[in-house]
């Protein structure tokens, strides 16, 4: 768990577009368990710096697809010597296990969104919960929507963008010098999973959202895909916190066959 969240604060951090607290150790304890040491932050609850934090969020999404124009650029100009700048990104996952919550996440590459995001967190989470409760109508009401999730992408290129991967109100906060991320589970994703559970459980102040747009404005099935993208955050809430959150995870897998 802690390597993982190790290893998402470090590539958040050398993007240069993000704050969060600096990570320096993972230190195993002789009795078992461990112990994540990382810079000491004065937070408090995000608010005058939301607007900004939007900003950033943006440009974070948008950085990968800012290194492929780059790499397009320099294809079509002749003797480009190879530099140590960060490269672009591919495909999507990451290169390590994360965890969401206490749930070990795989982040196993994969050329195509649709199919990572469906194998590696819907799945996964519903594996999960017929696991635990062999609910027949999750079964049921999954074998029908995933032959659907398709459409949900028709026509829309999805650029890998690294992600927070946990983007929700209690995971960013702000002090006298900004506005600050911590607790991320990162892969390179979908720029929108993002936004969706950081419009859930509290949500985050409107001008986040006003300045994240003015650069990454919604795409045509925003709204859909955002509950598509809620559904993941539902189905990991019951595999955490149990029955309360059936309701909610079944009530948007109807919403998504409609």
């Amino acid at each position: 768990m802690f390597e993982g969240e190790m290893a998402s604060l470090e590539a958040l951090r050398s993007t240069g577009l993000v704050r969060t607290p600096r990570p320096m150790k993972v230190i195993d304890l002789p009795g078992g368990g461990a112990v994540f040491v990382m810079e000491h932050l004065k937070m408090r609850s995000l608010n005058s710096q939301a607007s900004k934090l939007g900003d950033q969020m943006a440009d974070l999404h948008l950085s990968n697809q800012k290194l492929r124009e780059k790499v397009k650029a320099e294809e079509s100009t002749v003797g480009q010597a190879g530099s140590a700048e960060p490269q672009y990104v591919t495909q999507f996952g990451f290169h390590t296990e994360t965890c969401c919550g206490f749930i070990p996440q795989v982040n196993e590459w994969q050329d195509d969104w649709p199919t990572f995001f469906t194998r590696h967190r819907l799945q996964a989470q519903l594996d999960l919960i017929e696991k635990d409760y062999a609910d027949r109508e999750a079964r049921e009401l999954w074998s029908r929507l995933q032959v659907k999730l398709p459409d949900l992408f028709c026509g829309l290129e999805v650029v890998p963008a690294l992600l927070h991967g946990d983007l929700w109100s209690g995971n960013v906060a702000e002090d006298d010098q900004g506005p600050i991320i911590y607790d991320p589970a990162s892969f390179y994703g979908h720029s929108e999973f993002d936004l969706a559970i950081a419009l859930m459980f509290g949500g985050f102040p409107r001008p986040f959202f006003t300045a994240y747009h003015r650069k990454i404005p919604k795409a045509p099935g925003f709204d859909r895909r955002l509950l598509l993208y809620q559904l993941f955050s539902y189905l990991n809430h019951w595999n955490h916190f149990g029955w309360q959150y059936r309701s909610p995870s079944l009530g948007t897998m109807r919403k998504l066959l409609k």
